[in-house]
């Protein structure tokens, strides 16, 4: 099924990706940025704005701050999850904890991730980074 999205949120993203959290900023500038596969931030799909998407590994990456460890927020995150496999995305979640204190491990799991849903999808092999 195509990823569709809900332009309605256009202004929305566009803010998220002016204003993105230490964490956010961290992971984007230092990893996801320059790594060899393309990696949208704060990417519209269907009606939910997501940290970040891999859309050749059909991989979404969220970021967890305290508010997703809310009765409400695990409910939402759980909603969102249900959405995203709709359209065969997996989505690897981190806390903001594991940027600021694992980050090499964090970028191998994505790394590893990305690497693992491209060879299962597609056949092949995808050039590997370790680039920070």
């Amino acid at each position: 099924m195509p990823v569709m999205k809900n332009n309605q949120l256009l202004s929305r993203a566009r803010e998220l990706r002016r204003d993105m959290t230490p964490q956010e900023r961290k992971l984007w500038y230092v990893y996801l940025r320059k790594y060899p596969i393309k990696i949208y931030k704060q990417r519209i799909i269907d009606s939910f704005i997501v940290d970040f998407y891999c859309a050749r590994a059909k991989l979404v990456i969220e970021l967890d701050g305290s508010q997703h460890y809310t009765s409400q927020g695990l409910a939402y995150d759980r909603e969102r999850t249900a959405v995203l496999s709709k359209y065969d995305l997996s989505v690897l979640r981190f806390t903001n904890y594991d940027i600021d204190h694992h980050f090499d491990a964090v970028c191998r799991r994505i790394d590893n991730e990305i690497q693992t849903r491209i060879s299962l999808t597609f056949g092949e092999s995808s050039p590997t980074t370790d680039h920070h």
